[in-house]
């Protein structure tokens, strides 16, 4: 539970950072003035004034905003250094610029993986790698470097028929599963537990991985093409929930933070990589031309840079409104989803 609420703070707080920074370091470029910088909503916990800018952290780490003055285009206090003032390209620069960011920092948590860690790529042996604690798999005994020779007396040949085999269980039947540990042969009563997520049982376990060590240049090329090949998938699942009208595989706050712990749970670098798909994730949903969302401002921007001029402020205020409802729906929904999972619904 420690480690799920510790993980979870440290993978929000490292995504809306790097997006809020984003908004901050453009709208100051532009000459914009921020009257304050926040991680979190809620009371604060703490805060520093640095010249105009209130620099504070708050006790909900699931966001976090920045206070540019002229944002409303009847707040004029700002004078001619208010967001409203400013150019459209300008505006449309600070908007962009928190997803721009939520792209930069997985390439740079990639580009650091591969290079210090190395690119793993998996065993197709059934060579047993990391044995989550807790499930089925390190309950029964099994260990990392195991090499699994059969289960319930069929032959496991590959990694691909241990996965297989064990997703056809009921998730209430112990298999045999016999294995080869430094030079002896051990059979191990394993019940895998039924997964709701993955929709099939598991044992908790991961496959050996091949780990080999780019250099410089190729990690960086590496982590490039990583980025852009989630962003494709990650836009391509969007795209099918769309068309389903299906997102019971979406997850909220509770369901992240549950992912964060799991991931954590088998270490550092699984955990930035976690980090990285999640600030993508958050990269491609913001973009959705939905009022409440940047990619609604956005396209706000590109209404006014046809027509001339801006929304009217009561046009904005519904737009606004709307936005806010629709994502108030869309988080009571998935936290819904985030429950149903919990429980094994």
């Amino acid at each position: 539970m420690v480690l799920t609420l510790l993980a979870a703070i440290f993978v929000f707080g490292l995504l809306v950072l790097v997006h809020e920074l984003g908004h901050f370091v453009t709208a100051k470029l532009t000459g914009m003035r921020v009257r304050e910088f926040a991680i979190g909503f809620g009371p604060q916990i703490g805060s520093v004034q640095k010249g105009e800018t209130l620099y504070s952290l708050r006790v909900v780490p699931l966001g976090g905003y920045n206070d540019i003055a002229g944002m409303d285009p009847e707040d004029q206090e700002a004078g001619d250094r208010g967001f409203s003032t400013k150019s459209v390209p300008a505006r449309m620069l600070v908007i962009l610029a928190g997803s721009f960011m939520n792209v930069i920092l997985p390439i740079l948590l990639f580009f650091g993986i591969f290079f210090f860690s190395g690119v793993h790529t998996p065993n197709p042996e059934p060579v047993l790698g990391k044995v989550l604690p807790g499930k089925p798999a390190a309950v029964a005994g099994l260990e990392e470097g195991d090499r699994i020779l059969s289960i319930d007396g069929r032959t496991i040949s590959t990694w691909k028929d241990f996965v297989s085999t064990v997703a056809a269980a009921d998730g209430q039947t112990e298999l045999a599963v016999t294995v080869e540990r430094d030079g002896q042969t051990l059979t191990k009563g394993v019940t895998p537990s039924y997964d709701s997520t993955a929709k099939h049982a598991l044992v908790g376990a991961m496959n050996d991985a091949i780990i080999t060590h780019p250099g410089l240049v190729e990690s960086w090329h590496l982590a490039v093409e990583s980025t852009w090949r989630v962003i494709r998938l990650m836009v391509d699942g969007l795209y099918r929930i769309v068309l389903e009208l299906s997102g019971k595989d979406l997850a909220g706050p509770v369901g992240i933070a549950q992912m964060a712990g799991e991931a954590a749970e088998m270490g550092l670098v699984p955990l930035l990589n976690f980090a990285a798909l999640l600030s993508l994730n958050l990269a491609v949903i913001n973009m959705f031309p939905l009022p409440g969302l940047d990619g609604g401002h956005f396209l706000g921007l590109c209404f006014e840079a046809v027509r001339g001029r801006a929304l009217s402020p009561k046009a904005l205020q519904v737009a606004q409104s709307i936005g806010v409802a629709l994502l108030l729906l869309l988080m009571i929904y998935v936290t819904r989803n985030d429950i149903f999972r919990a429980l094994h619904l």
